[in-house]
């Protein structure tokens, strides 16, 4: 439902942006590509454009207060991911008055925050060759919370917790045995530390 009304509101995107127009005229057509070019995401209708089956994921909606000189303000803080199932994750947080607009802007900043991840087949116990696990031990952090991802043979499923459940499997991890270490009921901490892992499966050099 939510899908469908934001569709009604689009509007002709006219990019304000290097990257954005390069995709508006076709010079860049993949999200590998943009990811690639080094230059930053901006605009979320970048994402739209060349990854039209991206979905995303509302993981946490907390009701933010804070005293100001005029009374108490309060504000919804929305945490959201996005992917495409096949290799791309985004994460991105939004704030507003209202929960639905709050929502919205933490996808567009999810897809502001797009990154590319690796897959493959870095368990000793299967070695099928396929992309369905992390490609070796990645460790992500964010505030008081660790987690620990290593590959996992074919089959196994995602042997970690709720959240970093729903990230894994909206970035397309098949596989995979998990560890988190702090505060996971801290929704934000635990989807960042995995989303900070699995950015380690393109950042970290194997010798």
């Amino acid at each position: 439902m939510r899908d469908r009304e934001f569709q009604e509101e689009k509007v002709e995107w006219m990019p304000q942006t290097r990257l954005g127009k390069l995709v508006k005229e076709g010079q860049v057509t993949t999200m590998g590509e943009a990811v690639e070019s080094g230059l930053p995401i901006r605009e979320a209708q970048i994402v739209d454009a060349l990854l039209p089956d991206i979905r995303d994921e509302v993981l946490d909606i907390n009701m933010v207060q804070r005293m100001t000189d005029s009374g108490r303000r309060v504000k919804f803080r929305a945490t959201v991911i996005v992917g495409n199932g096949d290799g791309f994750l985004g994460l991105g947080e939004g704030k507003d008055v209202q929960v639905g607009i709050a929502i919205r802007k933490a996808i567009d900043n999810a897809k502001m925050n797009i990154i590319g991840i690796k897959r493959g087949c870095g368990s000793w116990e299967c070695g099928c060759g396929l992309g369905h696990t992390v490609p070796f031990g990645v460790e992500g952090k964010a505030g008081s919370v660790k987690v620990e991802l290593k590959p996992a043979p074919r089959g196994l499923g995602l042997a970690s917790g709720g959240t970093a459940r729903k990230v894994l499997e909206i970035a397309g991890i098949k596989d995979v045995w998990a560890r988190a270490e702090g505060e996971t009921r801290t929704t934000l901490n635990f989807a960042k530390a995995t989303y900070n892992a699995l950015m380690k499966t393109t950042t970290m050099k194997v010798k």
